[in-house]
């Protein structure tokens, strides 16, 4: 890896123990003086090719590149993250994409290449929380990627690799701000890791815990197809990147809804649960068929989409809405809301963290939940088996927290 292409903080190449990358600024604009510089001198796990990352634009991006390549190595399969603030809003592995999410992104969805596929899913779980995300791909940037990325808010990506002429495609993006990053897919981090806060130094030993189908073993009622494990396995590893606590609801191979770094477990599982259910309403046929100005932009449809199935809509926002539509907008009544809902099925659901309590199973179930991943080991574990078994859900313990700091 040349020092100059990372932007080293020396002159003097031979010092390669010294090189460093200059960040922007810290986590917050007035925190200048921040940099990156690999543990052991000379071992970069990433090199910036385009663009100047922040702090933060840094922990996406490892964070993120983590996430996507343990998905893909554990599931066989190309993956892809949205991250925002060192949480993942979305993740997914490649597969169909559905009509809603081609309709707004103007693609042929019979057609569309597999790492495409992979970060339109991973986007349209939680659309609203992506504008301007990180991205992370799991396999090189193709041509195609690149020309999507150029049409979306996106304020950079990692991958391990780049098609001849797509960095340059990415680097004329965002008048040359767009941040392009490679991982080397090769790299082993250290064995133990740590970090400074407030004059003292913590470190622990790196989390290698392997995630294969063996967590899901130990089922303690129901049963599991190969795409319900596929489905929490690619839970468990969103989650192990993702702030605690964290819960996700997962569904063929696409998070639907991820709750993170609440204080109460419940308060995630409602929040995700809440996303995954607006997911779902965004499919309705009468969201589908809101008919939105030519001039309305693509993430303006999303959000008022969004709002309009959220059902809370102010009365300023009302007549927003009427001006960006050439027809009105029926708002969904609580019936027909109750009807579409009923009808989200085989949702996997994950938690980084024993469940404590049963109402993590009840609002669970509300959100068309019929397979639950969880380390077990509370002590009202009994208490939430009984709740899997009186909804029909199956219920595997893994025996491994997850949680991430």
């Amino acid at each position: 890896m040349s020092v100059d292409r990372l932007g080293a903080c020396v002159s003097d190449v031979r010092l390669a123990q010294e090189a460093c990358v200059e960040l922007r600024y810290g986590i917050n604009p007035h925190q200048r003086a921040a940099e990156a510089r690999p543990v052991h001198p000379g071992e970069w796990p990433v090199r910036v090719l385009r663009g100047s990352p922040s702090y933060i634009n840094m922990l996406d991006a490892l964070n993120g590149w983590q996430l996507v390549l343990e998905a893909s190595r554990v599931l066989n399969r190309p993956a892809a993250a949205s991250f925002k603030h060192v949480s993942p809003a979305g993740a997914a592995l490649a597969g169909p994409v559905d009509a809603v999410t081609a309709e707004l992104h103007g693609i042929d969805r019979d057609n569309v290449g597999a790492l495409t596929s992979a970060y339109l899913r991973a986007r349209d779980a939680d659309p609203k929380s992506s504008y301007g995300d990180f991205a992370a791909v799991s396999h090189p940037v193709d041509s195609e990627l690149a020309e999507l990325l150029t049409r979306v808010v996106c304020d950079g990506i990692i991958a391990p690799g780049y098609a001849a002429g797509t960095v340059e495609t990415l680097g004329r993006k965002k008048n040359g701000r767009f941040l392009v990053m490679e991982a080397d897919a090769h790299f082993a981090p250290p064995q133990h890791e740590g970090r400074e806060v407030f004059g003292l130094r913590l470190t622990q030993q790196r989390d290698t815990q392997p995630l294969s189908t063996a967590l899901l073993d130990d089922v303690a009622c129901g049963t599991l197809p190969a795409s319900a494990s596929d489905d929490l396995l690619l839970g468990l590893a969103t989650l192990r990147h993702t702030q605690s606590n964290s819960v996700c609801y997962v569904r063929g191979g696409v998070t639907l809804g991820i709750g993170a770094g609440q204080q109460s477990r419940v308060d995630c599982t409602r929040l995700a649960g809440a996303k995954a259910g607006t997911w779902w309403l965004r499919r309705h046929p009468a969201v589908r068929a809101l008919a939105f100005r030519p001039d309305v932009r693509r993430q303006d449809r999303i959000n008022w989409q969004i709002r309009l199935v959220e059902g809370d809509l102010t009365p300023d926002e009302r007549a927003r809405l009427a001006t960006a539509l050439t027809a009105p907008a029926p708002e969904l009544t609580n019936e027909q809301r109750t009807q579409w809902l009923a009808g989200l099925r085989e949702v996997a659901f994950v938690s980084d963290g024993a469940l404590p309590f049963r109402d993590n199973v009840d609002h669970a179930h509300r959100h068309g939940v019929e397979y639950i991943a969880e380390p077990g080991g509370s002590i009202r574990s009994a208490e939430v088996e009984d709740a899997c078994r009186e909804h029909g859900i199956a219920l595997a313990r893994t025996g491994l927290r997850l949680f991430h700091h």
